[in-house]
């Protein structure tokens, strides 16, 4: 091989290597890590609103025995709503998020219910200070929501815009991320008549 032959070979290698270094090689994977970190803050909220399901239906129970249906069905909201995970990984999934999805917002739905169907509880100081807590905790969990769907955003943008679009197409294979979307339901506004049977 010529001695320019090899200049060549040289100089076309730091070029291909100084633009990879300029188009966001590294930003994809920080935006892909930042998005999976905001996703596990969504579940943690959501972990934290599970945990404290007990305590709620255990103070029910001692201050109304006699509603079976609505603890039954926090109880079996909150057990499908633990089964359904989203790994990092399934992030660029649809069905998976909206299955978990669809799991959140029975047990969202559940609690209210509960909250409705039992307007004694009010003066119960326990029951007020676990709804207290969930309240608190429906509200990180809407914030996580709101960051993670800023990282996906971030993140999406990031491997559709030029020149990072180069490396996430041909290094990385990357996909856009699903947003998490409020269910269909909770585009309605509640029946509190319908929980009291005054639907008509």
């Amino acid at each position: 091989m010529s001695r320019n032959r090899i200049l060549l070979v040289v100089g076309l290698f730091a070029v291909l290597l100084l633009g990879l270094t300029t188009c966001g090689v590294n930003r994809i994977p920080t935006a892909e890590e930042n998005a999976k970190a905001k996703w596990a803050d969504v579940q943690n909220m959501y972990q934290r609103r599970s945990d404290l399901i007990p305590n709620l239906v255990a103070t029910v129970r001692a201050a109304a025995t006699q509603e079976r249906t609505v603890l039954r069905e926090v109880t079996e909201a909150r057990a499908s709503a633990s089964r359904v995970q989203v790994t990092g990984d399934q992030l660029t999934d649809p069905a998976a998020m909206a299955r978990f999805g669809e799991a959140q917002q029975r047990l969202t739905l559940s609690l209210q219910r509960l909250q409705e169907a039992y307007p004694e509880l009010r003066t119960n100081e326990n029951f007020l200070s676990l709804q207290d807590e969930i309240a608190g905790t429906e509200n990180r969990v809407g914030d996580a929501r709101r960051l993670y769907n800023e990282a996906v955003r971030d993140y999406n943008v990031t491997i559709r815009t030029f020149p990072t679009v180069l490396a996430a197409r041909i290094i990385y294979g990357a996909q856009p991320m699903v947003n998490y979307e409020a269910d269909q339901r909770a585009q309605r506004a509640p029946d509190v008549g319908a929980a009291f049977g005054n639907s008509q």
